[in-house]
């Protein structure tokens, strides 16, 4: 058995870079494949809490993230003409709400665990590359791609995300694994409108269960505009832009000034994205020599708000536990799971309500929903409502110390 092993990973994202840095420092060799022709800049913005902080500094990125956070302060409610409502301050609950004492974009930390790859000597990084099969038997796994090569690894990991192709090969098809949670999410990239304040994350509630938000870029001058849709599942959406966009002008519709605003830039933003609300869930992560990374194996979707805590932490302990037992990676990828279970267990828990409480159907509704913010973030409740947020549980999470 291969006392330092080959290992493969599928999925160019924060997870699997981020794996590939800390095999890489062991003197571990990696392969990237990547289905996108090129690193994905800007994006959303992403938090660093608890654990995944932690695993930053211990890989020493901290300095880094902390040159590119963003300035993020808090979270302000809009009424309907767009006018604050309440603001929610991030250091209200200790940065453990719905803004995080650390946000950055998730293609800035994308391009910082690059940076630590690069520091290693670098990766095999394939861009434009895919898996089409994997082939397991007792010493290995032959892995074939889409170009038409064929090489053995002795570890394959799928960190390739929600819709993984990895996961599809060899735990089985898709919908057999996920769970539709009631909508979908969209962010583009566009100009600030007039009247949303920087620095700050601004939501506002639509009649027709639709949520409308405005989140700070780096540059102040554009922010990332959301639309949160709750709505019966519908498949036809799947890789369809036109239909995408089309649910979207049609829910919008009627909403006011901010919403004409996100339908006129999301037909020329180059960055368009739109996803349905998936949770998956895997009674095992790993089978053999494949195991399965981040939203791959255990994605709690975006409104649990821990995706990238769990790929961070999920990286730190897969590479951890194949460095602690390189000749042995059935029994690494064993204790992986086994270590993570638990942080997972707690981070993909959904804020009290889900989707439903988030995207109020009624005026009323919404109305409601104001109230019940106020009363939420009042010093009366604060002690309250820290003991419910999941972040308070998740930072009990100890992480193990390993010798590499």
């Amino acid at each position: 058995m291969n006392a330092t092993p080959r290992v493969l990973v599928s999925g160019g994202g924060i997870g699997g870079n981020a794996v590939a840095a800390l095999l890489l420092r062991a003197g571990i060799p990696v392969t990237v494949v990547e289905r996108a022709t090129a690193p994905r800049p800007g994006g959303q913005a992403v938090d660093l809490r608890g654990p995944s902080r932690e695993v930053a500094e211990r890989m020493g990125i901290m300095p880094a993230i902390q040159r590119r956070r963003l300035d993020e302060r808090g979270m302000l409610y809009l009424d309907d003409h767009g006018r604050e409502n309440l603001r929610v301050p991030a250091e209200l609950f200790d940065g453990k709400g719905g803004v995080a004492d650390i946000e950055i974009t998730r293609g800035d930390l994308n391009a910082i665990l690059l940076d630590a790859v690069a520091e290693t000597g670098g990766a095999d990084y394939r861009y434009g590359e895919s898996i089409t099969d994997i082939a397991q038997d007792p010493a290995g796994a032959n892995v074939s791609f889409a170009s038409g090569a064929t090489e053995r690894y002795d570890v394959v990991i799928g960190a390739d995300g929600l819709h993984s192709t990895t996961r599809a090969l060899v735990f089985g098809p898709e919908p057999e694994f996920t769970t539709y949670l009631g909508g979908y999410m969209s962010f583009c990239t566009m100009d600030t409108p007039e009247g949303i304040q920087p620095h700050w994350f601004s939501m506002q509630s639509l009649v027709g269960a639709t949520g409308l938000g405005f989140r700070p870029d780096a540059d102040p001058s554009t922010c990332k505009a959301l639309v949160i849709i709750r709505a019966p599942a519908d498949p036809t959406l799947r890789r369809d832009t036109t239909a995408q966009q089309n649910l979207i002008r049609t829910r919008l519709s009627g909403g006011g000034a901010l919403a004409d605003l996100v339908v006129a830039a999301m037909s020329t933003t180059e960055d368009f994205y739109f996803d349905e609300l998936s949770r998956v869930d895997l009674p095992h992560w790993s089978r053999e020599r494949v195991t399965l990374l981040g939203d791959a194996g255990y994605c709690g979707s975006p409104l649990s708000g821990h995706g990238t805590a769990m790929a961070l932490v999920g990286a730190y302990l897969l590479a951890g536990e194949i460095i602690a037992a390189p000749g042995d990676p059935v029994r690494a990828l064993a204790t992986y799971e086994q270590r993570m279970r638990p942080f997972v267990t707690t981070a993909r828990r959904l804020p009290p309500g889900g989707l439903r409480a988030m995207t109020p159907n009624s005026r009323a509704g919404i109305m409601a929903g104001r109230a019940v913010s106020r009363l939420m973030t009042s010093r009366f409740m604060k002690p309250l409502v820290m003991r419910m947020l999941p972040e308070s549980e998740t930072e009990t999470y100890r992480l193990p110390e390993y010798a590499a």
